[in-house]
């Protein structure tokens, strides 16, 4: 992880596939939740700016890659509330992940159950809106 304030944008890990990226308010704050909730790996960040914004972190969850900035209105970039997506985390363990989650302050939306079509599955809001799913094949 690197320091808070520290540059990393030299060397940026490459990212492969799709990899989704979250303009949140707080992006430092969301980063620290993300490493609690989701054992999320900070592998770059542009330093804060004299409002202590940062238009860039780079994580990896669980193998893949999720990228997040604050918002920066002045630039065409207005915070908007999160919609019509959630990011899921197919995981080896679910009832682990989800209770780091709930523990770290993520909100149940859809309580963790076998669900009709055979996963363990459930559904979490994170604190700065955006919404999460955790899930496995039922045993």
């Amino acid at each position: 992880m690197t320091e808070p304030g520290q540059a990393t944008a030299q060397v940026r890990p490459k990212v492969l596939g799709v990899a989704a990226y979250l303009n949140v308010g707080g992006a430092v704050k969301a980063s620290e939740f993300y490493q609690r909730a989701f054992g999320a790996e900070e592998v770059n960040r542009i330093p804060v700016d004299e409002q202590g914004r940062t238009m860039h972190i780079h994580l990896y969850i669980n193998n893949g890659s999720v990228m997040l900035g604050d918002a920066y209105p002045e630039h065409g970039y207005p915070l908007q509330p999160p919609q019509a997506f959630t990011l899921h985390l197919d995981v080896e363990d679910p009832d682990a992940w989800w209770n780091r989650a709930v523990e770290a302050g993520a909100e149940i939306v859809l309580p963790l159950q076998v669900m009709f079509w055979g996963d363990r599955y459930g559904q979490l809001r994170d604190p700065f809106g955006v919404m999460w799913s955790i899930g496995a094949p039922a045993a």
